[in-house]
Parts: C-alpha cells; sequence; structure tokens
C-alpha cells in the first residue's frame, strides 16, 4: 500500500514539474573563461561580491585570475574559505554575517560541491531572513529570487552549477539532507577546463563516478523526460570516454573539457529527473563519517544497480549498448550485468574500493531511518526500499 502512495505522489510530482518556473545558467564556456567573469559581473551593475570558497582552493591559486579581474574593474569582494567537506550550517550562517555586515550584492561560489551548496544555502538564507536552515530542507520552501549566484566549479562531477539543490550538513545531529528550489539554479557557470587540471587523481576519479552516478540514476528513474534521457546518455558516452584518460593524463586538456562537460549535463538531468537510493545511502555516510560524496556514490553504485535485478535491465542494458560492450546475441540481463561490470571496472582502474570501511553497526539503524526518509516517497527509484531492504544494502557496501 506504502509503495503504491509513493508512486502516486512521484506521479504528481512529476506533472507538477512541468508548471516549475525552470531556468538554465547563462554559461562562460571554454579554455580561459574565468576571465570574463569580472566583466560580467561589472555589466551587471553589481559593486561588490562575496566569493564562497575552500582552503585548498585559495592556497592552490585559482583565485587569482578572478580577483585581480575584480580589483581591475574596482568591484569590492570577500572571501569566505572557511567552507568544509559537506558544507554545516556554521558555514553557511558565518557566509551570512560577512555577507550583510560588508552589504554584498553577489555571491560567487568557486570551487567544489561544497562551495557551491554552501552559496546556495547562503542565498536561501539571504531570500529567507525569517527561516532557518532546518526549515527550508526539502522541497520549495523558499520560492524567492535569491541574490544573483555565479559558480565557477573546479571538479568534474557535482553538477551543482546546474541544479536546483543544495546539500547541507548538521553537524551536531549528523544529519545531511537538500534544500530543493528552483529559485536556487545559479544565475551564472562558468565551465573553464583550466580550472580542473590541478585536480589529484583520486578526487579525479570521485568526482567523475560521482556525475556518471547522477546521469545512471536519472536515466533509470521514473521521471525522465526526453531532456533528461538525452543529456544522461550523453554523459555515460562521454565518462566511460573521458575519465579514466583525466585520471591517468591530468593533462589532457580535451578529458577535462569533455568531464566538465558530463558534469554539467549530469546535473541538468538529475534537477529535473531526481537521483535515487544511491544518493539517500550516500548522504548518511557523508553526515556520519564525514564520507566524501563522490566516493560514496562511486562504492555504492554498482551494488545497488546490481540489488534492483531485473527492475533496471532494460535501461542498464541500453547503457551497455551506447558504451559498446555488449554483443547482438546478449539478453538485457547479461547486458545489465556487463554495464555494471563496467562500472566496477572503471572504479578498480582508478583505486576506488569496493566497500566502505568504518560504517559502525551501531550506527546502521538511524542510518536506515535517514536513508529511507530522504528515499521515500520522493525518490521514483525502480525500486522501492524497505527500511530491511536498506539494512540488508548497508551490510552489503560494508566491509
Amino acid at each position: 500500500m506504502y509503495r503504491l502512495y509513493a508512486r502516486l505522489i512521484q506521479k504528481g510530482l512529476k506533472v507538477g514539474m512541468n508548471f516549475l518556473p525552470w531556468r538554465e545558467p547563462e554559461l562562460l564556456v571554454g579554455p580561459g573563461s574565468l576571465e570574463s567573469l569580472a566583466g560580467k559581473v561589472k555589466s551587471l551593475g553589481i559593486r561588490s561580491v562575496l566569493i564562497i570558497t575552500d582552503r585548498n582552493v585559495a592556497k592552490l591559486g585559482l583565485l587569482d585570475v578572478m580577483l585581480v579581474g575584480l580589483n581591475s574593474l574596482g568591484i569590492k569582494y570577500l572571501v569566505y574559505d572557511q567552507t568544509v567537506a559537506n558544507p554545516t550550517i556554521i558555514n553557511i550562517e558565518e557566509a551570512r554575517a560577512l555577507y550583510i555586515a560588508n552589504e554584498c550584492e553577489a555571491l560567487i561560489a568557486f570551487g567544489g560541491g561544497s562551495p557551491m551548496d554552501c552559496a546556495k544555502a547562503l542565498g536561501a538564507r539571504i531570500a529567507r531572513p525569517e527561516k532557518q536552515i532546518p526549515e527550508l530542507k526539502g522541497l520549495f520552501h523558499v520560492r524567492k529570487r535569491i541574490p544573483t549566484l555565479f559558480t565557477v566549479p573546479t571538479t568534474a562531477g557535482t553538477g551543482s552549477e546546474a541544479t536546483l539543490a543544495a546539500v547541507v550538513t548538521n553537524s551536531e545531529t549528523y544529519e545531511k539532507y537538500a534544500i530543493n528550489d528552483t529559485s536556487l539554479i545559479p544565475h551564472y557557470a562558468v565551465l573553464d577546463p583550466l580550472l580542473t587540471m590541478k585536480l589529484p587523481p583520486a578526487i579525479t576519479a570521485t568526482t567523475g563516478m560521482d556525475a556518471l552516478t547522477h546521469a545512471v540514476e536519472a536515466y533509470i528513474g521514473n521521471s525522465n523526460t526526453n531532456d533528461t534521457r538525452r543529456d544522461s546518455r550523453t554523459v555515460v558516452q562521454l565518462v566511460f570516454s573521458n575519465l579514466y584518460e583525466a585520471y591517468r593524463n591530468g593533462d589532457n586538456l580535451t578529458a577535462r573539457t569533455n568531464m566538465q562537460q558530463a558534469s554539467y549535463l549530469a546535473g541538468k538531468a538529475f534537477t529535473r529527473a531526481y537521483v535515487g537510493n544511491v544518493h539517500a545511502i550516500a548522504h548518511t555516510l557523508g553526515g556520519f563519517y564525514n564520507m566524501p560524496h563522490g566516493l560514496a556514490n562511486a562504492i555504492i553504485l554498482p551494488h545497488i544497480l546490481e540489488y534492483y535485478g531485473k527492475n533496471v535491465y532494460n535501461p542498464l542494458s541500453e547503457l551497455a549498448d551506447l558504451i559498446g560492450i555488449t554483443n547482438h546475441s546478449d539478453s538485457k540481463r547479461i547486458k545489465a550485468e556487463k554495464f555494471i561490470e563496467a562500472i566496477r571496472a572503471l572504479n578498480h582502474a582508478m583505486n576506488i574500493p569496493e566497500h566502505v570501511d568504518g560504517i559502525m553497526v551501531e550506527d546502521i539503524p538511524l542510518m536506515v531511518q535517514r536513508a529511507s526518509v530522504e528515499a521515500n516517497p520522493l525518490y521514483p527509484v525502480p525500486k522501492i526500499l524497505s527500511k530491511r531492504e536498506f539494512t540488508k544494502l548497508y551490510d552489503v557496501i560494508r566491509v
């Protein structure tokens, strides 16, 4: 009975999606495109910006080109570089205090998914000052325009530069959840592959698998559109053709460019078609153990796809055909199994483990509860999982 209720909710949301005020960010694309960001800010009449980033990005000097441009055009800026992996409510409130005290007019999120999530959540708080972050959790609790948001991804995987989601961690309760609202879709995104050239191989690998997870979960779900199917298929092709090369040879500009495109298109796909149970479990691992999101997704993805069984034979067989790993005589089941094995092989080639180390047995009941609440009834997954099934999966993925 509950599964029927969930499916009715999902169908209603899919119909309702057609009436939302969707937009796509205006893109600045290509090697060196970061140099044009300051001019874009100036053209909009913005006089003061708050830059949200993290210490590692700041130390690498990746901000320098942008800061020189802002200085040359007389645009005031302040840098908040305390964002942590899996950004917390504390990060958001610290940044908000700086934004207000310095009378900033816009936000620039510079870095991986964490600075972008932090900036989006900050935008939500500025748009809704009467609401605390926990009150904005879930669907469409913002519904007001946020400050102009520029995103500058330095990784290729999260797709946050294209999405309506900001993922937040409560460091006191270890809960990780999303704020979802079309008002959080960034207004501008800079896709400059030069910014990803210094990514270490391990981060290249896990963020790239994050993009693959977004595309696969969007593709196998029940809320697809023609556009999300097309984007997901493109992402799968790009990842299998370019990720290992970007991992192995970080100076390959073509591979870096293609992975940045994959990240963006995957973000577009899942922001309309949703993610699924892989993300529900991954968010609990991030909340409890601060596990990097891309790494969690990479490990969990093949386990979940295998558990779905016949529910995903058809879409996975299509993806297997797409990347050229099948024979004409293969059944859909065989093709699906080959696709899952291709994911495992890619993980293995990039030294991503098959299981998660460090999951505490005593934490599993609460993680199951939170994963179940996140996934059900919202996510239009191929198979709705009970709490008992979630428990089985935690046992499967842990060492």
